[in-house]
């Protein structure tokens, strides 16, 4: 399976999130042209203001497709160029959301792995400006995924999307997502050698679904 990206982004500017935020926000990426030096936190001329929530090991690089960006421009009645979700690849052909968690993609010189979901918060409200947005697109259910840098490297626009691998357990980001299928959640926790971050999400998610 293979599929194409379309665009790389990063920070174009740091957007002022007011008077009572901590940090500023990364959120504003824009697409670069050319290849750019990929690393285990992420891409080269990219940063994340708040780390507490956001980047890391397990969130590197953040993963969006071009159907879903053409959905929500149809739903807002405005362009969503790549980089508008806060995404660093905007890509096409390849399942994102949908992506068996643990999968390795081979773009460029560079082997990603998927880990854990986008969980719309309140900066990205904020930046989208749209009333009900964290609501709205928690709704939609296509949040995009995170990846991990198992091999750093270079990419760029254009590259292929190489789907190496695809773990057995058949456990997807949306479905860690949604969080209701327990026996899907405990699989999760049963699998090894995945993201700290995917058992961190799957055991707050079980715990939740068996509350009564």
């Amino acid at each position: 399976m293979t599929g194409t990206v379309l665009a790389v982004c990063v920070v174009h500017a740091d957007v002022p999130l007011g008077r009572r935020a901590v940090v500023d926000s990364g959120i504003d990426k824009r697409p670069v042209d050319g290849p750019v030096d990929v690393h285990e936190l992420g891409i080269g001329g990219d940063h994340c203001r708040d780390t507490k929530f956001h980047g890391g090991l397990d969130q590197a690089v953040y993963v969006y497709d071009e159907d879903e960006a053409r959905y929500w421009a149809d739903e807002l009645g405005a362009p969503v160029p790549p980089g508008r979700f806060g995404e660093n690849l905007r890509t096409s052909g390849v399942p994102v959301t949908d992506v068996v968690i643990g999968s390795r993609w081979r773009v460029g010189t560079v082997t990603l792995e998927a880990t854990i979901a986008r969980r719309p918060c309140g900066t990205f409200a904020r930046w989208m400006g749209e009333s009900g947005w964290v609501r709205r697109f928690t709704a939609r259910g296509d949040v995009g995924a995170y990846f991990r840098v198992l091999e750093p490297g270079i990419f760029a626009a254009g590259d292929a999307v190489t789907v190496e691998s695809i773990p057995d357990h058949g456990v997807t980001v949306r479905m860690l997502f949604e969080g209701k299928d327990a026996a899907a959640l405990q699989t999760l926790l049963d699998e090894p050698g995945l993201a700290p971050k995917v058992y961190r999400d799957a055991a707050a998610a079980l715990k939740s679904s068996r509350k009564p």
